[in-house]
């Protein structure tokens, strides 16, 4: 899904800068949230007997990366607005 997720971000970077900025903020969120999974005991999922893979936290932090890295290299290229022209 996450993959999926940062295709449809670099799609939608045609239109405006924000939506792959928004996306890779939302996979690092959910990134964070895996994360905290693995290693904080004073979370409550920290104890669920099926926790999320690393490899799986490594795809959404990548992928969180390259979609807030191409939105920066959109906005100082000027290849997409800023905010859609409706």
């Amino acid at each position: 899904m996450a993959i999926v997720l940062v295709g449809v971000g670099l799609y939608l970077g045609r239109y405006t800068v924000l939506l792959p900025a928004v996306f890779g903020l939302a996979l690092f969120w959910a990134g964070s949230s895996f994360l905290s999974t693995r290693v904080n005991p004073l979370s409550a999922h920290f104890y669920l007997p099926s926790k999320p893979s690393w490899s799986a936290i490594g795809v959404l932090f990548l992928g969180s990366l390259a979609l807030l890295g191409a939105a920066y290299e959109m906005y100082l290229a000027k290849w997409a607005p800023l905010l859609p022209h409706v």
